[in-house]
């Protein structure tokens, strides 16, 4: 629905697995007035990718991963030989460990990494074995360059549903991962956030000063200052001009193959001009539901 309504109905999309969560855990998934059915909605997204790399051309395709890597895991055991021969690289919101240590390239504690972290270590293991460029984009990078609430509002003000359940949804996430931090690092609850995500860490993270008592039961919302752009800043740099314009990395050559990594620690963000950034993205976000809606779309 979301994509139909931002005007590609042609996309396919296929359904993912639970991604290294327990199964007796339910998932979060947030309802929309435009969630309908969809003569391109494939029930198994591992064969829809194994369909979408069959038809390009031999080392053309880009994979990017926004989440759990363990549906990567499965196509690269199953069809390994499809994938080294059409994947060209694979671009991770995720996490490694500090590319100077060791001699590869290990996943870090990166909370989609953390979802299956089995998985994602074959993955990284098994793409610098086989010759594929990975490039990570660590949270230390979206922690670099968070958006202000006050964009949702805006973005809202365009009367696009999907832009309406964004903000919606927002408020709603943030005030469930406030309650998920409160609790004990053991509690099953939490489910698969790191352990370093904590109070402290949220309200370093989404607020610009203070401390919230961990028996805050309210709504958090309205003292989130930040919010971070995990996805959107790693499909920015999933696009070579984006990626050139923006980014600086920190390069790991295993087998002879060089790795990229944005994002190496809180002072290497891995970001070029947070302001030029933040223009790019809140740009891109507003013109393209004003576009959707076939509105002329004015960029200053």
């Amino acid at each position: 629905g979301s994509i139909d309504s931002m005007g590609m109905p042609d996309v396919p999309v296929g359904i993912g697995s639970s991604g290294g969560v327990d199964d007796d855990i339910e998932l979060e998934v947030y309802d929309a007035d435009y969630s309908i059915p969809s003569p391109c909605i494939y029930q198994s997204g591992i064969e829809l990718v194994y369909a979408a790399l069959e038809s390009v051309p031999p080392n053309s395709a880009q994979l990017l991963c926004i989440a759990s890597l363990a549906d990567v895991a499965t196509v690269m055991r199953e069809r390994e030989e499809l994938f080294t021969a059409k994947v060209k690289e694979v671009v991770v919101m995720g996490g490694v460990v500090s590319p100077e240590i060791g001699e590869t390239l290990v996943p870090d504690s990166a909370y989609n990494n953390n979802c299956d972290i089995s998985a994602a270590r074959y993955v990284y293991r098994k793409c610098q074995e086989i010759g594929i460029p990975t490039v990570t984009l660590s949270r230390w990078t979206a922690y670099g360059c968070p958006m202000p609430p006050q964009l949702l509002d805006e973005m809202s003000a365009t009367e696009h549903m999907v832009a309406r359940n964004i903000r919606s949804v927002s408020k709603i996430s943030v005030d469930q991962l406030w309650n998920k931090v409160r609790l004990h690092p053991s509690d099953p609850r939490r489910e698969k956030i790191p352990n370093r995500c904590d109070v402290n860490w949220f309200c370093r993270t989404f607020m610009s000063k203070g401390e919230l008592s961990k028996d805050w039961k309210a709504s958090v919302w309205s003292l989130v200052q930040k919010l971070n752009m995990y996805d959107p800043l790693a499909m920015l740099l999933a696009v070579p001009a984006y990626r050139t314009a923006h980014f600086a990395f920190k390069e790991k050559v295993v087998n002879g193959v060089t790795h990229l990594c944005v994002g190496t620690s809180e002072r290497d963000t891995g970001i070029k001009n947070r302001l030029a950034l933040f223009d790019e993205y809140s740009t891109l976000f507003l013109s393209a539901f004003e576009e959707s809606l076939h509105r002329k779309v004015n960029i200053n």
